[in-house]
């Protein structure tokens, strides 16, 4: 038995894709437990990129199991373009595999998600506006349809009139827009039924029967703990469970099956939305990591705000998932850097604390204490060993690991597969 997690420990769009791709080269199966198509994985192979949303990132490996786990707020829609795509550039996906427990997303959440957000003007989240809240909010409101339901063409029927009588009538009467059509929808999400019906079964049996069996299970975080409903900035956050402990609630996964957690840490921070962000850096230096970076939303194409590394919420992150080992990611967009910081701890009135705080008025009014390294000031994307690259470099990575507290286990110079420098090949 053997089950490796990998999760992000910032705000997201850490380069999860990337690390969860290579470590795919050895798994059997590969489970994505949480979120959904409102987060992008860019995965480049070959110098082909694939972006991926709710296909988990094995999908690139022939014979691999792609499970989407009941966590996730599945989108039919998206899965079935996204498939198609796949089809199109000759990838195999007769490994797909969806919970038949996932709640679905249908066309009233997206709408509904933009609607609240512009109701609430300055104090708006900053939501991609892909349905997800208010199909988690259907979940808790035992009101969801899930994917079990949406493949059976007489309880879809029955479950979808209903629930859109109930969203018509906030449609109509709070918002002011035109309602639905049931008829047009019912027809419409039918077909897609169809289409992923022999997809889905119980996940949660085929994955306890995958680890009985002995094989190499791979479970891939969607956003990172920041952007966490309970651990992090919350309300500017997701609305799912990102950090370790989402595996066994969005899976169906153990605690005690979970044999090892990569927590992807990108050598500088950024994040999409509102909410505090303690090290950014609105200025020259952001916006030349941002170009460099092409730090640019998967999903919805906007600009990233962009900080220096902060360290101390790594050490976060770490202590909440039980991290193993850091993969790093983007180091090589330092290249050019003259001089890098790195946020060490924090200090509030003047006072050191030791704890990443839950008030948000107090987060945004933290000092970051950093420490500043001298930049390599040369490429690194060649390098394969980690005793080549520049000291600078080591230097940075290594004091990084004394702060957080976490060894290093990868080290990514670029987006391809082959650009990967394995510090402890401890991973299965």
């Amino acid at each position: 038995m053997s089950v490796v997690a990998v999760l992000g420990t910032q705000w997201g769009d850490e380069g999860k894709g990337k690390i969860v791709d290579y470590l795919a080269q050895q798994a059997e199966a590969v489970v994505r437990y949480g979120g959904g198509s409102n987060a992008g994985h860019t995965v480049a192979v070959n110098n082909q990129e694939y972006k991926l949303r709710l296909m988990p990132s094995g999908i690139l490996f022939k014979g691999t199991l792609c499970v989407v786990g009941n966590g996730v707020a599945f989108n039919p829609k998206d899965m079935l373009a996204e498939m198609d795509a796949m089809i199109e550039k000759g990838v195999d996906v007769s490994g797909v595999r969806i919970s038949n427990r996932a709640h679905v997303v249908l066309p009233y959440h997206n709408l509904l998600d933009g609607l609240m957000e512009e109701a609430k003007g300055d104090a708006k989240v900053g939501t991609t506006k892909n349905g997800i809240g208010p199909c988690y909010e259907d979940r808790d409101s035992r009101i969801g349809i899930r994917v079990c339901d949406f493949i059976d063409e007489e309880e879809f029927a029955k479950r979808l009139k209903e629930n859109l009588e109930l969203k018509n009538k906030v449609l109509v009467k709070l918002y002011g827009v035109e309602p639905l059509d049931y008829d047009t929808l019912l027809k419409e999400y039918q077909g897609y039924a169809r289409r992923l019906k022999p997809y889905v079964c119980d996940t949660i049996a085929l994955i306890q029967d995958e680890i009985k069996a002995g094989h190499k299970i791979l479970c891939e975080g969607a956003q990172a703990t920041m952007l966490d409903i309970d651990y992090g900035t919350y309300p500017y956050c997701t609305a799912s469970h990102p950090v370790s402990g989402g595996i066994t609630v969005g899976a169906g996964i153990a605690p005690r099956q979970i044999d090892k957690v990569f927590g992807v840490v990108k050598a500088y921070c950024s994040r999409v939305g509102e909410g505090p962000f303690p090290t950014e850096q609105l200025n020259e230096i952001g916006d030349t990591l941002r170009e460099a970076g092409h730090e640019y939303g998967t999903v919805t194409g906007r600009p990233r705000r962009i900080g220096w590394l902060d360290a101390f919420v790594v050490r976060y992150a770490g202590l909440i998932s039980g991290i193993d080992y850091m993969a790093i990611t983007r180091l090589d967009i330092l290249d050019g850097l003259e001089e890098i910081k790195m946020c060490v701890g924090y200090k509030y009135k003047g006072e050191v604390i030791n704890e990443i705080p839950a008030s948000l008025k107090v987060l945004a009014e933290v000092e970051p204490v950093y420490e500043t390294f001298k930049g390599w000031m040369t490429p690194i994307s060649g390098i394969r060993k980690y005793e080549d690259l520049p000291v600078e470099a080591r230097n940075y990575l290594e004091r990084l690991a004394e702060v957080t507290g976490i060894p290093l286990g990868i080290v990514s110079v670029g987006p391809n597969r082959d650009q990967t420098i394995v510090v402890v090949d401890d991973a299965f």
